[in-house]
Order: C-alpha cells, then sequence, then structure tokens
C-alpha cells in the first residue's frame, strides 16, 4: 500500500488529492494550521485508520521534522511526495513589504525545501519514490501584483529539476505541474475582497482562458495520480501544464 504526504491537504486541490488518493487505497498524510478542519476531514472519511493529520504553521520550519517524523511512525514510509500548500500573495515588485516576502518565502519555498531534506533521505534509503511539486503559469515571469509569489514558483521548478537529475540513480522522480486560475476556496475569497463575485470572476476568465473556464479543484487531480502511480516509473524531470491554454 502506497503513502502519500501531502504538504497541505485541507482546502483546494490538495483536499481532493487525498480524496483520490483513499479511493486507490492509499494512507496519506496531510497538515494544515487548523486542528478542527483536520479533524473533520478525518471524521468524515470512511477511511480514518488511512488518514494522518498533523498541525503545522509553515512561516517557520519549526514542526517539519516533526511532521516526517510523525509519518514514518504512522505509515512506515513515504512513497510519494506531494508539494501543493502555498500562499499568493498580491504584491509588485516596488510594492513588497519584508513581511510579505519572508511570508511568501517561507511557506512557498522555505517549507517544501526543508521537508523534502527528510523526505529524500527515506526515499533512498527505499530506492524508490515520487515527489509532485504544484507550479504555476506565473513561474516565467508572473503578473506585474505578483512579484515575489513568482520568484518562489520558478525556484521550484528548479528544485524539481535538481532532484530529478540528481536523485533519479536513487529510483527517486521529481515533476512539476503548472496549474491555472483554479477557482479553490483561496481564490474566490481573493477576488471576493477586490469585490469580484463568484460568477463575475468565472465570466472574466472565460474570455481570458483559451478553454473558456476556470480550473475546478478537480481538474488538476488525475495528473497527480498519474505522477504517484506505477504507470509513471520512467517519467521525471517533466512539466505538465493543466490550465486550460492559459499562459502568463
Amino acid at each position: 500500500m502506497k503513502t502519500v504526504m501531502l504538504l497541505g491537504g485541507t482546502k483546494g486541490v490538495g483536499k481532493e488529492i487525498l480524496k483520490a488518493s483513499l479511493k486507490k487505497g492509499y494512507n496519506v498524510a496531510f497538515c494544515g494550521r487548523n486542528t478542527e478542519e483536520g479533524n473533520d476531514i478525518i471524521k468524515s472519511s470512511n477511511n480514518q485508520d488511512n488518514l494522518y493529520f498533523h498541525k503545522l504553521d509553515l512561516t517557520s520550519i519549526n514542526g517539519i521534522e516533526d511532521y516526517y517524523k510523525a509519518t514514518i511512525k504512522r505509515f512506515k514510509k513515504i512513497d510519494a511526495l506531494i508539494i501543493y500548500a502555498g500562499i499568493t500573495p498580491v504584491a509588485s515588485l516596488i510594492d513588497t513589504d519584508e513581511d510579505t516576502y519572508d511570508n511568501v518565502f517561507n511557506i512557498n519555498l522555505k517549507a517544501p525545501y526543508f521537508l523534502l531534506k527528510h523526505v529524500l533521505r527515506s526515499m533512498i534509503e527505499q530506492k524508490g519514490g515520487s515527489v509532485v511539486f504544484f507550479g504555476s503559469a506565473h513561474m516565467d515571469y508572473g503578473q506585474e501584483d505578483r512579484t515575489a509569489y513568482a520568484l518562489t514558483k520558478g525556484t521550484l521548478y528548479t528544485l524539481s529539476t535538481h532532484i530529478a537529475h540528481h536523485y533519479a540513480k536513487y529510483g527517486i522522480r521529481s515533476n512539476y505541474l503548472v496549474m491555472g486560475w483554479t477557482s479553490t476556496e483561496g481564490e474566490l475569497q481573493l477576488r471576493e475582497q477586490e469585490g469580484i463575485s463568484e460568477d463575475q470572476l468565472k465570466s472574466n476568465a472565460s474570455e481570458i482562458i483559451p478553454m473558456g473556464r476556470m480550473l475546478n479543484p478537480n481538474d488538476p487531480v488525475p495528473a497527480v495520480m498519474y505522477f504517484i502511480s506505477d504507470d509513471s516509473a520512467m517519467t521525471t524531470g517533466s512539466i505538465m501544464r493543466v490550465t486550460g491554454g492559459e499562459f502568463i
């Protein structure tokens, strides 16, 4: 039985990956800042024995190693690591303050980096594993008001290809999934704060995205499930775009 470890998993696409993994019969470790949310997911599941939630605040690496150790203690191994959690602050280069910069780099880049430090050692010992990074179309240069976010996503792509190149000799593969404009809870909340309703958002998106609509949280899931399956045993260093044709 595979064990999937999620950085995130209580909301959005991460939550859908969790559900899909359970349907496959996998064990799933997931994390978040809200214990109630994590417990509710476990209680509402028919697979409670296959789930482990760890309270974790990704603004600091304190607790990262504990999350890794607790997952190994519970499920004995980690076959796949999904780097999903992240924040998307709205700030241009000339408007970014230090706190905004530090938060996005700590959550989007530093936390995954130090979790990988531990997980890769485990995968080396077991002679295999799959890492899936959630990327963004912002990775190339990004929108003007997403500068720090774009930098983290570009760096995560470099990290993904670094792992693919240097750790393939241990049977470890690493792939980067570019997710387009998606109607997650966070995106809807952000747009609501800007005075844009969900219907208006989707209408605006339909005029921008070539395939005519925003992604829903389920759209990227099949790609993730492929990357963590045995069907992708020789697939590494790839970049897959689930964007509806959207390019920044």
